[in-house]
């Protein structure tokens, strides 16, 4: 399902909205580090969330990037989380080559429960549920689907424990979210996150997962880079100053860590009007007309609030063309 990127010179002279891949030593560790500033700072600016959830936006938009980008073929990772919280729905995207998206549905009456969590408590906003992962090559392709329950106290070891049980591949994951105000007194989003997993190399079954830990000196190589990687902070995550190859260096100077060619992130919607109305085109005559204000039917995309304007002809029966 992933692949490795190629070698390269690392992301250096360029610190923000980039997914870098590395390796750990010699180990079966291998990881990717997101540093998101304009890109989610758009997808959360276009919403009027309240802080809890435009966070875990935020940690989707990062946790997505980093999954996406290791799409070994061409085609879109979602990500969604369903539960019976005020928030409804999380989901976001990314399509390999870079372009991201992300958003929540909060529930009709619950925009007051949900700006009371303490922060992107995926326990609290989602409460019981599911998360869903899935790959699309396209119509001329089957998906590839990982459906879990949503156990987890954070969209974090949420994450861990999605791979654990669906892929069963050891994995560690870090996020964080949070505004920061330049010289100008202006604030916007940023967005990080570090991931790693146990990833036997070439030649290896990658299916494997917890079974190829039988090597105690696997073993010991994924427990400490593991551990190393939960000691990120948050800051370290999001602070423009501090690039991903200052991170990986002070996480794992000691085992060796190598980088390899950062892969963009950007954020870029696929919505259009020729496709919501092929979505409207399938609702039955009496339906649009229980939809129609004002001779009119608006519809906005949910991830970046753009706004369609569908107006009748004079029948009532059809578009304008």
């Amino acid at each position: 399902m992933f692949d490795d990127a190629a070698p390269g010179g690392g992301g250096e002279g360029r610190s923000d909205d980039l997914i870098l891949p590395f390796k750990v030593g010699e180990a079966a560790v291998r990881g990717r580090v997101v540093r998101l500033g304009k890109a989610v700072d758009e997808i959360l600016s276009r919403h009027d969330f309240a802080d809890p959830v435009s966070a875990l936006v935020g940690e989707a938009a990062a946790l997505v990037a980093m999954l996406g980008s290791a799409l070994k073929f061409d085609g879109k990772l979602i990500f969604q989380a369903q539960g019976d919280g005020p928030v409804s729905t999380l989901v976001a995207d990314y399509t390999k080559g870079g372009a991201l998206r992300a958003t929540a549905m909060v529930r009709e009456g619950a925009e007051e429960t949900a700006a009371k969590a303490q922060g992107p408590e995926l326990h609290y906003l989602l409460r019981k549920g599911h998360l869903v992962m899935t790959i699309d090559q396209g119509s001329d392709m089957e998906r590839y689907q990982g459906v879990t329950p949503l156990d987890g106290p954070d969209l974090a070891t949420a994450t861990v424990n999605y791979f654990a049980q669906s892929e069963q591949i050891p994995t560690a994951v870090k996020l964080a979210v949070g505004r920061i105000q330049d010289a100008d007194g202006r604030t916007s989003w940023r967005a990080g996150g570090i991931m790693a997993q146990f990833v036997p190399g070439e030649g290896g079954e990658r299916e494997r997962g917890e079974a190829a830990l039988l090597a105690e000196v696997d073993e010991d190589a994924w427990n400490r880079a593991a551990t190393l990687l939960e000691t990120t902070q948050a800051d370290e995550l999001l602070d423009p100053t501090v690039s991903p190859e200052q991170l990986l260096y002070r996480l794992f100077h000691e085992d060796g860590v190598r980088v390899f060619d950062p892969v963009p992130a950007y954020f870029a919607c696929t919505c259009s009007k020729d496709k919501i109305a092929r979505v409207l085109a399938q609702y039955d005559s009496s339906v649009i007309k229980e939809m129609v204000e004002d001779g009119a039917i608006e519809v906005s995309c949910d991830f970046c609030r753009t706004m369609y304007r569908f107006e009748l002809d004079e029948s009532g029966e059809a578009f304008k063309a």
